[in-house]
């Protein structure tokens, strides 16, 4: 599989033009020469009869097809078959909620209220699926002898995700950015009290300014050829990918729970994606290109509503983002929006974000609803009164994005309530039992480094290490 940019146009057969990489550059440049994001230069096509017969034998077993798909050339069967075995060791449930509105004349389970709980990974959060399959693969693509220094910018989560997958990693040292004060407690214990190869920044600014220092750096090719620099937040295409594979889960058992056992030409659902840098959308965006029958998405957000408006109004306006009890989904300038038009474009597409070509396909398949921090707290209280299921803050704009557009199908739920805490216990009364795995953090030292959101502290930091 080679790999392209998005600034290059759009999918389609490359020619073995001197525009494509391979896996080993994609993954380590992390954003392509131009600035834009690397994605692979042709889609592959699954078979579904053995994506069912596969997912037979569990998760694993399923992403390891999925990811010989596109890996297959660059890492040995028994490599992938470790890494995904490694990186996804834990369980993948569709939750039934509770019962929705009838809407059809016979009723059934096809209207009862099903969620993809997606935080069930060493961090609790969806991003353990890219960061863990990213860190075991990554470390078998550098030589013995070859130093990698990871930059990630996090609104949250992707930090701790990055800091597990890749913490031990011989070679990696990995620097995380993250606004200070403006993630939960536990958020920042699980990037903050690891030491070892993980070293966090806090920055005095918010993601946006995080995300625009990573960028910066990467804009200075001499500085990254000298320090051997690249990503491991969504824009690194080796983990955006592995987030397309949970989709096809989450199909195939929301057909299992509505009785389409019988085969993959039935009801395809709608799926709810709350969203803050869209690397998460774009990739069930993917999924569906690889021949997952899904009606449509949901893009849903908090007050940061960048990519719902550029659906509603057909122009993308990114800006300063805002502060909201669903921190990880605080992003103004979401990088992934590229990826987006990319796939919405077709092979070889031209025109950029706001063309009437690109803007129509978007709202084919994609329609947005943003939530408020009122809304977000009343869609606690309601799924805890109605249905006693405690829901973090970013996966209950699932929940009201699917409640307003009455979806069938499931909404994505992306990290455990026990990590906000300081978000529940207000709204019920009580805080969220808090699992082993992160309760063992919070007693430990934290260490970070305050740094002004300046890209030249960045890089001066880095030199250091």
């Amino acid at each position: 599989m080679r790999y392209i940019t998005t600034r290059r146009g759009g999918f389609g057969a490359t020619g073995g033009s001197s525009a494509d990489f391979s896996l080993r550059e994609a993954a380590f440049e992390g954003l392509a020469p131009d600035g834009g994001l690397f994605i692979p230069a042709e889609i592959p096509q699954v078979s579904m009869d053995e994506v069912r017969e596969r997912a037979a034998g569990g998760f694993a077993d399923m992403a390891e097809y999925l990811a010989g798909l596109f890996f297959g050339n660059d890492l040995s069967a028994s490599e992938l078959s470790e890494a995904c075995k490694e990186a996804f060791n834990f369980p993948v449930p569709l939750r039934r909620v509770g019962a929705g509105e009838d809407r059809s004349e016979s009723g059934g389970a096809e209207d009862d209220l099903y969620t993809l709980e997606l935080f069930h990974g060493p961090t609790a959060a969806f991003k353990d699926f890219g960061a863990g399959f990213m860190g075991r693969v990554l470390g078998r693509l550098r030589t013995d002898n070859e130093r990698l220094t990871i930059l990630t910018a996090t609104s949250g989560d992707t930090g701790s995700a990055v800091a597990h997958g890749f913490l031990n990693v011989p070679g990696i040292d990995v620097v995380i950015l993250y606004p200070d004060g403006k993630i939960s407690d536990l958020q920042e214990s699980q990037m903050t009290t690891l030491g070892s190869n993980i070293h966090a920044l806090r920055v005095e600014g918010t993601f946006d300014d995080c995300q625009r220092m990573v960028k910066e750096v990467f804009a200075d090719t001499q500085f990254r050829e000298n320090y051997n620099i690249t990503s491991a937040n969504s824009i690194n295409t080796l983990r955006w990918i592995p987030q397309s594979f949970y989709y096809f889960w989450g199909v195939l058992k929301w057909q299992e729970a509505v009785g389409e056992k019988g085969g993959f030409s039935g009801t395809a659902p709608e799926i709810v994606v709350p969203s803050g840098n869209y690397g998460n959308l774009s990739a069930g965006m993917l999924a569906k290109r690889m021949g997952l029958n899904i009606k449509r998405f949901v893009a849903a957000s908090n007050a940061n509503d960048v990519v719902p408006e550029w659906l509603r109004a057909g122009e993308y306006c990114p800006r300063p983002s805002v502060r909201t009890i669903a921190n990880a989904m605080d992003v103004g300038a979401p990088s992934n929006y590229e990826r987006m038009v990319a796939l919405a474009g077709g092979p070889n597409a031209s025109g950029g974000s706001n063309s009437a070509t690109i803007i129509d396909a978007l709202r084919a398949e994609i329609v947005g609803y943003a939530s408020n921090d009122e809304q977000i707290r009343a869609a606690i209280r309601e799924m805890y009164d109605k249905f006693d299921y405690i829901s973090d803050p970013h996966s209950a704009t699932g929940y009201n994005a699917a409640k307003h557009y009455h979806t069938r199908g499931f909404w994505l739920s992306t990290a455990a309530a026990a990590k906000f805490g300081e978000v529940i216990e207000p709204v019920l009364g009580f805080a969220p039992e808090i699992p082993e795995r992160l309760a063992k953090l919070l007693g430990r030292k934290k260490i970070s480094t305050p740094i002004a959101p300046d890209a030249k502290l960045l890089r001066e930091y880095v030199a250091g290490l």
